[in-house]
């Protein structure tokens, strides 16, 4: 089958990240994938197995979702969105892909709610058209108004066959999150966890007994970073390693030096997953593959959820996750140096926690179901 994985990162780079597993899952099962993105770019993230195309970039202005800014830095115009709309509509009609897959759409990105019409319209307008499904993480963020939640039924009902839930059902149901109605209900299908390879530590133990601290490829985490700067002069019988976000990490990391912290401040890194293993504690926010690397390399771990602008997903991941043994959760606007040295005191002294359980295998799940869900729909025309 031909996939076309439609994804904008705004903020963070989760969302896209997530739909490179999912694309890479469905390339490893013999599908030829296409990913296109609309969020900035994301060189740490690995494009490796799929077609990659670029839109005309938007990111948020900081937490205003709703004001999106171009490439310049510039609130986008009814002609970059045009040129957006164009590339989609253009890529539908050349790949005439089997199978479309919306990432977070339409339970959320709703200002870029003109462009994921222009998409799904031109799929219905092809002479086969695709399976549709919309990719949801676990959690997500909660309909300010009851009518969001109507009307994100009612693009369901018209555009899609189904949607994906990347959670276990055991652990996290879509109602934590969003009123689920009786039609809506009748189509999710839960995945499991979309999560990359178990993690293989890295050859050369990098981080071996570091404090590792992490607020995903984006551009926030600025106050976490900060007070782990300042943590680590209370913990001194640790290395500390501070691993900045965004693309102008270079301009953070010497705003947020401090020459009486023994912390080593440097950018991002792809072996990021690899260090985990090898980590006495880990100090992140709880998006959605941070948790899942979090839980998959066992690494005691103290969660900072993002919070700011109403954001409340991940502290309710956080919150789920807070019974598991080796897992604290500090508040943004409680946290100080004090209080975050002694919750990683707290869990490098707890047991290692079990991973029984958990599912990590949804990106292989999601392959599973979209091939069935395709061989089902409209088998005439197959």
């Amino acid at each position: 089958m031909k996939i076309l994985i439609a994804v904008t990162h705004l903020l963070g780079t989760g969302h896209l990240s997530r739909a490179l597993t999912l694309g890479r899952a469905f390339a490893a099962a013999g599908h030829a994938v296409s990913v296109v993105s609309g969020g900035g770019p994301a060189p740490h993230l690995s494009t490796r197995g799929v077609a990659f195309e670029q839109l005309p970039p938007l990111r948020s202005d900081g937490l205003t979702f709703s004001r999106l800014l171009a490439a310049d830095g510039k609130v986008a115009d009814a002609n970059y969105h045009a040129a957006r709309q164009a590339h989609l509509q253009g890529l539908v009609r050349s790949l005439q892909p089997d199978v479309l897959i919306t990432e977070l759409y339409p339970f959320g990105r709703r200002s870029l709610q003109a462009e994921f019409h222009v998409l799904l319209e031109a799929a219905h307008a092809l002479p086969v058209r695709p399976l549709i499904l919309s990719s949801i993480r676990d959690i997500l963020a909660p309909p300010s108004k009851p009518k969001k939640a109507v009307a994100a039924d009612a693009v369901i009902a018209q555009y899609y066959d189904a949607v994906l839930v990347h959670s276990d059902p055991n652990a996290t149901r879509l109602e934590a999150s969003w009123p689920v109605s009786p039609a809506l209900s009748q189509r999710l299908h839960y995945t499991g966890y979309v999560a990359p390879p178990a993690i293989t530590p890295h050859p050369d133990k990098l981080g071996q007994g570091e404090i590792l601290v992490s607020a995903g490829g984006g551009s926030v985490g600025d106050a976490l970073y900060a007070c782990a700067v300042q943590a680590a002069k209370a913990m001194p019988e640790h290395k500390w390693r501070i691993l900045i976000g965004g693309s102008n990490a270079s301009e953070r990391i010497a705003a947020l030096s401090d020459p009486a912290s023994p912390a080593r401040l440097e950018p991002a890194r792809p072996e990021f997953r690899s260090m985990l293993p090898h980590a006495a504690a880990s100090v992140s926010m709880c998006g959605y593959n941070t948790a899942l690397d979090l839980l998959q390399s066992g690494v005691p771990s103290v969660l900072v959820p993002f919070d700011a602008g109403n954001e409340v997903e991940q502290s309710l991941r956080a919150r789920s996750l807070a019974t598991l043994s080796g897992v604290a959760v500090e508040p943004t606007a409680a946290l100080t140096p004090a209080r975050l040295s002694a919750a990683l005191r707290q869990v490098m002294q707890e047991p290692q926690r079990s991973l029984d359980g958990f599912r990590f295998d949804g990106a292989a799940r999601s392959v599973e179901i979209a091939e069935t869900l395709h061989r089902a729909l409209r088998p005439s025309q197959r």
